[in-house]
């Protein structure tokens, strides 16, 4: 049996290795991100690669098998926001919290606009859309 207080200690443990590496490997710096971005350095590209070959591998060990079915109608979207905001910024939503531990203040802006566009999607999603309740982050 899992406790909670188990699952946060490796939550935490998890979260801080992930750290560790995307800072250790360039992507917290917004130079480099833009550099991986416009395809001057393929490490990102390379990296998502490994991380899905990897996927791939302990899915096959564990006998993952999911059935593909309906998109979400959020998927599409979503995914066209969170890459604009990615590319204005210079980071997913955990890159910046990388950022502002590592001294990179300006990284607070890009967290406000997170939490922004968060809210916005609520307000959006209640007003119009009535997609699940998951369908906007936090």
């Amino acid at each position: 049996m899992r406790t909670r207080g188990g699952v946060l200690l490796a939550n935490i443990i998890a979260g801080l290795g992930l750290g560790y590496t995307v800072t250790n490997i360039g992507f917290g710096d917004y130079a480099e991100l833009n550099r991986m971005f416009t395809f001057q350095d393929l490490r990102m590209f390379l990296a998502f690669a490994g991380a899905v070959g990897i996927i791939v591998c302990v899915f096959a060990l564990l006998r993952v098998r999911r059935t593909p079915g309906r998109i979400h109608a959020g998927v599409i979207p979503g995914a066209m926001l969170f890459g604009t905001g990615w590319a204005i910024s210079g980071g997913c939503p955990a890159i910046p919290i990388i950022q502002v531990s590592s001294g990179y203040l300006p990284a607070l802006v890009t967290l406000a606009g997170v939490v922004v566009g968060m809210r916005l999607c609520r307000w959006a999603n209640g007003r119009y859309f009535q997609l699940d309740s998951g369908s906007c982050g936090l």
